[in-house]
């Protein structure tokens, strides 16, 4: 019988904790080891739709990208807003293992997932000296700044972009899922046509037109939520005598009005 132990030793094995950053929370975070895992359901976020989602799917387990919390807590209630999920979870016997930016870095992991959804080569770290997780990635030709809009939309599925910069073509590009454009430099110093990520600040939008770089913001969710069907997949391939199904209760949370 698979435990919520098994699962979290192999996810270990494949993006080890121990890489994650200083700031983070991933790992086991909610429910008991030794509890027996049939079916488990796997997200980018642990919401309260999700965990409905788990409990009514019958699951003992969610994996997630996103830790449910980073801050200490002092107490676990109903009344807050994270500890109202604890809550949920513990009560309809649910276990929470949070794998996050030790995922963002993994081989195979998230932005190897985010190149690889791009339909570009992988050409590996974007900065080796002070970056493990952006990435590299190059086009097989070259293509027009609005093809290459449509190519990150269409192919992470968001609800729309925010971009900055020169409007020029594309085939040499930096990459980085989730909040990224701290590597707005390091791809400018590889020579990238653009650069794309998310949760980009004002004055980051006006760096890309002084640097001649193009910058695009696709959203938190869409740069990341390719890892979701990634990780059901190792799941799958890992347990098969366990059912695993990616959530269907939770969607882009942002909308755009134009």
């Amino acid at each position: 019988m698979t435990t919520v132990k098994d699962v979290l030793a192999f996810l270990d094995g494949k993006a080890p904790l121990d890489t994650q950053l200083s700031f983070d929370n991933a790992g086991f975070l909610c429910g008991r080891e030794d509890a027996p895992v049939t079916r488990v359901l796997v997200s980018l976020d642990i919401t309260d739709a999700v965990i409905a989602e788990a409990a009514e799917y019958g699951a003992g387990l969610i994996v997630s990208h996103h830790p449910v919390c980073f801050t200490p807590m002092k107490s676990v209630t109903t009344g807050d807003i994270t500890g109202r999920k604890f809550v949920a979870m513990l009560e309809h016997g649910l276990s929470a293992i949070c794998m996050h930016t030790n995922l963002d870095a993994a081989q195979d992991g998230v932005n190897d997932a985010l190149c690889a959804a791009l339909g570009a080569e992988n050409l590996g770290l974007l900065d080796p000296e002070n970056d493990g997780i952006s990435r590299l990635c190059r086009l097989s030709e070259p293509e027009d700044f609005t093809a290459f809009l449509a190519r990150v939309k269409s192919a992470l599925g968001a609800n729309g972009l925010r971009y900055a910069g020169p409007e020029k073509q594309v085939q040499l590009f930096g990459i980085c899922g989730g909040s990224g454009a701290d590597s707005l430099m390091a791809a400018r110093a590889r020579g990238c046509d653009a650069f794309v990520t998310a949760d980009v600040k004002h004055h980051q939008f006006i760096w890309a037109g002084e640097l001649d770089i193009d910058l695009v913001d696709a959203g938190h969710f869409s740069t990341e939520n390719v890892i979701v069907p990634v990780l059901a997949g190792w799941l799958r391939e890992r347990f098969p005598d366990v059912e695993v199904k990616v959530a269907e209760s939770y969607t882009q949370p942002e909308k755009f009005y134009v």
